[in-house]
């Protein structure tokens, strides 16, 4: 049975997708059975490995809808051991479609219950909002982590999100954990990085990854190829970055895995 791990954080713009996508790239080239589920509207993560949105395009808004089931929207992506189930902005009508259903906040679970056997890790990449996607994507999931970025305000409007994890905890996922705390968008020349790790750390303890994903040009031009960092550029600090994550990552999970040479581990195009 593979494990499911949400990204989530309401606050945009702190590098939630980017986690998402590249630490699901590189799980897979470490040899792991990856899915990822876009469940923003946005579909940045969608987009982030190649996919190519035209309106026969079948999403996840599809299988919420019960217009056809899970099995026939997975994609493949451009890396081996990497799927996709996609989303695009017709997602954002699901959030009135749920209200209606029942069992509403358990949806997604349903949904994942039908091909988790077939996956090692299903990361869910969750809207910048706490509404119904969200609630569904933490009642669905083992576990959830939380990129953070390395900025003054860090922790503002972490207590909305950790009250409505405690909720769903106590309400509908009595098993969901906090795997961990990413810090993202690390500029080294700032003399608040410092800081704001301190002030992040007496909030989340050990929580927090000792990997910290820099600020990277290469990083932040990989999605507008369709790519992730692992394609695009594997040899760049933000590849770095991802890929001792995901050793991270594994080794917190409790998952032997082999280390690579660098030369034998390269994404495919």
């Amino acid at each position: 049975m593979g494990k499911i791990v949400a990204f989530a954080n309401q606050k945009g713009g702190v590098g939630k997708t980017t986690t998402c996508v590249n630490l699901a790239a590189f799980l897979a080239l470490l040899g792991q059975r990856v899915l990822i589920l876009d469940m923003d509207p946005q579909g940045n993560a969608s987009s982030g490995v190649g996919v190519e949105k035209t309106k026969e395009t079948k999403t996840i808004y599809n299988v919420i809808s019960k217009e056809c089931y899970v099995e026939d929207v997975i994609l493949h992506s451009n890396i081996e051991n990497l799927d996709i189930i996609p989303a695009t902005v017709d997602l954002a009508g699901a959030e009135i479609e749920l209200v209606q259903m029942q069992s509403r906040e358990s949806v997604v679970k349903n949904i994942l219950n039908r091909v988790i056997e077939k996956y090692d890790f299903v990361m869910i990449d969750c809207p910048p909002s706490l509404g119904l996607l969200t609630v569904n994507s933490l009642t669905a999931a083992n576990s959830v982590i939380i990129p953070i970025q390395c900025e003054f305000f860090a922790l503002e409007g972490l207590t909305q999100l950790m009250n409505t994890i405690r909720l769903i905890i106590h309400h509908l996922n009595p098993s969901l954990q906090i795997d961990g705390v990413v810090m993202t968008m690390k500029d080294n020349r700032s003399n608040l990085v410092a800081q704001v790790s301190e002030e992040v750390k007496r909030f989340f303890g050990n929580k927090v990854f000792e990997t910290y994903i820099p600020r990277n040009i290469r990083l932040a031009e990989a999605p507008s190829h369709g790519e992730s960092i692992a394609t695009y550029d594997i040899k760049s600090k933000g590849a770095e970055a991802y890929l001792s994550l995901a050793y991270e990552f594994l080794d917190r999970s409790g998952i032997e895995y082999k280390k690579p040479g660098k030369r034998s581990l390269k994404g495919k195009k």
